[in-house]
């Protein structure tokens, strides 16, 4: 790289991009090669704690360094990296330096504090100052792209949107205004912004030819130094910064650095996907698979979820259909009729499935859902529901059948306090993933779930992992024992799916376990990618076709984790022909996933034999292809 000066400037030639350093306000032009700029990027920065708003004054001028660390002044000079600086005085710091590290291909921001404080807001690309001119408030950096690509689904379905839109990546989530945007959770933390926008809520729009038209912004730091809950971008009048939400559960004392943010042109976000996972893989995270691939887990699998909802009595009770209330009427089921989780019955598993070998669909893999425990964190099978759960898991083994069972993470009900999270009152609201007793408790829970001793299950359907805890005032309890640095955000739900995971393949070392966790560090705590819930509209409450939001979401999961399988889902869907094009996609790069065997329910339309004609012979047509080729197979 050559680093060039004029007055007032320094500029950056690398082969992948121009930067231009300037002062007022403190800041880094960015562009192409060619000159077409990408932003300026504010190099201010905020680091909140809790009862101090970090804000930055006596802002002075970012220097430009060479490999050697030496200030670059008027002459040109060749580097193999460059980096930028940028000191300022801060109102809840000692110390507050914001580094953009140059590098031939990509850049590297970070922001680093020095001090004392409990992290709540760290923002970077813009930050709060008061600049020597005068001017005060919230700065930000310049948007001259025009889209933004999210890696996540979100309700409405919004791929590629325009870039005046916010975008939340994270861990926190449900299906509550502005919230549902955690069905990957957590997914790839890298945003992609783009020069066109996009034509339709899934359209990926072609780069010019000759040009990267698009450029990464992906945080990359180890997983247990990814402490924050959500990686917000906020636009805001031809500006935008990112916020990282530490949630006043990272204590500094000392010097921290943030996660860097890798900034990096891309031809298209696919390609900026697998570089993001490359990056993460220098940083520690898995290159691949950690656990051998059993030939059983590309075997088509049916779960009971759908067909317990079609049964259950519409209108639903909301938790049932968390997308829908709407169309589905009162939100109350009237007292003593099931809803869905009160038909995770032996009995009921029983019908369905002989149903279905009656109509040649047989599927190698059984996922008894929700509610087939008498507490979610006991995990204690409940026997008015399951007469004999390990005799039932003999008789499918019998059958040559596998059996997951549903596991909903972080939910506290049935456990002692201690285990758990607590709020300001002290209820409990999430268990805790540092608490001895609780990882102890799903040690032996996990060995009795899945040991040859116990109800001898082949593995779990990992849900919920949007549930993780979030807010200022939630702790461990006093009583709990837990270690005082708790993990955090990101960071605490790799810690507790580790623990889940390894008690699976200890139990049994060919277990399966599925997450909905398409993030490149979850390689090593999942074995297959579930692509989760389907959901409906895009922002002009047009109808998504489901079989397209299912090819999108394969392809995120293909770039963030390559060797990993993927499961394909099927809820809910909307009708019967929207259904059946989602079957006969489903074999085209995942594996098959029926949810349903009598009738859908969202529309209620009955299956007839042809429907599952057609589940018979797409299965058919997908194992000869697993028999032609490999297990890896399944996801491609």
């Amino acid at each position: 790289m050559r680093i060039t000066a004029a007055p007032g400037t320094r500029t950056i030639h690398a082969d992948a991009y121009l930067l231009e350093v300037r002062a007022d306000p403190p800041r880094a032009v960015l562009a192409d090669p060619d000159g077409r700029i990408w932003s300026h990027l504010s190099l201010l920065a905020s680091a909140d704690v809790v009862g101090v708003a970090d804000e930055s004054f006596d802002v002075g001028a970012p220097t430009v360094h060479d490999a050697g660390g030496a200030t670059v002044g008027t002459g040109p000079v060749d580097t193999p990296v460059a980096e930028i600086r940028l000191d300022c005085a801060s109102t809840a710091w000692g110390r507050r330096r914001t580094t953009l590290r140059c590098l031939p291909d990509r850049l590297e921001l970070t922001v680093e504090v020095e001090g004392t404080g409990v992290l709540t807001d760290v923002r970077v690309l813009g930050g709060r100052a008061v600049l020597p001119n005068g001017a005060g408030g919230t700065f930000r950096s310049s948007v001259e792209h025009r889209s933004v690509f999210v890696p996540t689904p979100t309700e409405p379905v919004d791929l590629v949107r325009p870039a005046a839109s916010a975008a939340v990546l994270g861990v926190v989530g449900d299906a509550s205004p502005g919230r549902l945007h955690a069905v990957f959770s957590p997914p790839p933390l890298c945003l992609v912004l783009g020069r066109e926008p996009a034509a339709s809520a899934l359209d990926v729009p072609a780069a010019a030819p000759g040009a990267p038209g698009w450029l990464a912004l992906g945080l990359v730091a180890p997983v247990a130094d990814l402490r924050l809950t959500e990686l917000r971008y906020q636009p805001v009048d031809g500006g935008f910064l990112l916020e990282l939400d530490h949630d006043a559960h990272t204590a500094v004392d000392g010097v921290w650095r943030s996660p860097a943010l890798v900034l990096r042109p891309a031809a298209d976000p696919w390609a900026a996907l697998a570089d993001h996972r490359t990056d993460l893989v220098a940083a520690g995270a898995p290159e691949g698979p950690v656990a051998p691939v059993a030939g059983w887990w590309a075997e088509p699998l049916f779960c009971g979820w759908g067909a317990q909802c079609a049964r259950a009595p519409l209108p639903g009770e909301p938790a049932e259909h968390p997308y829908f209330l709407q169309d589905l009427g009162p939100a109350v089921v009237p007292r003593g009729l099931p809803i869905a989780p009160d038909l995770a019955r032996e009995d009921v598993y029983d019908e369905l499935l002989a149903h279905l070998a009656a109509h040649d669909v047989v599927p190698g893999t059984v996922v008894v859902d929700d509610k087939w425990q008498r507490a979610y964190g006991t995990a204690e099978v409940d026997q008015d529901r399951w007469p004999d759960l390990r005799a039932w898991v003999a008789a499918r083994h019998a059958a040559g059948q596998r059996v997951l069972l549903w596991w909903k993470a972080w939910d506290p009900e049935g456990l002692p306090a201690e285990e758990c999270l607590v709020d300001a009152g002290g209820r409990p609201v999430a268990v805790d993933p540092a608490s001895p007793a609780y990882r102890e408790r799903v040690r032996g829970t996990v060995a009795h779930l899945l040991g040859p001793d116990g109800v001898d299950a082949d593995g779990f359907k990992v849900d919920f992992t949007q549930r993780a805890p979030v807010g200022h005032s939630v702790r461990p309890h006093p009583a709990g024992g837990a270690a005082a640095d708790v993990p955090w955000g990101v960071a605490a739900l790799h810690a507790l799916l580790r623990d889940l995971y390894r008690a699976a393949k200890a139990a049994k070392p060919d277990a399966l376990v599925v997450t909905h966790t398409p993030h490149p560090a979850f390689g090593d705590v999942c074995d297959m990618v579930r692509l989760n819930d389907v959901l409906e509209r895009d922002t002009a409450g047009r109808v998504v076709p489901l079989a397209d939001q299912m090819r999108v979401r394969r392809a995120v999961a293909r770039a963030a984790l390559p060797g990993h399988l993927v499961d394909t889902d099927q809820w809910p869907m909307l009708d019967r022909a929207q259904w059946r094009e989602y079957v006969a996609a489903q074999g085209e790069g995942g594996v098959p996933a029926l949810y349903y065997a009598e009738r859908v329910d969202r529309s209620q339309e009955l299956l007839a034999a042809e429907d599952l004609a057609l589940v018979a012979r797409s299965w058919s047509e997908y194992r000869a292809g697993l028999r032609a080729g490999s297990v890896a197979g399944a996801t491609r």
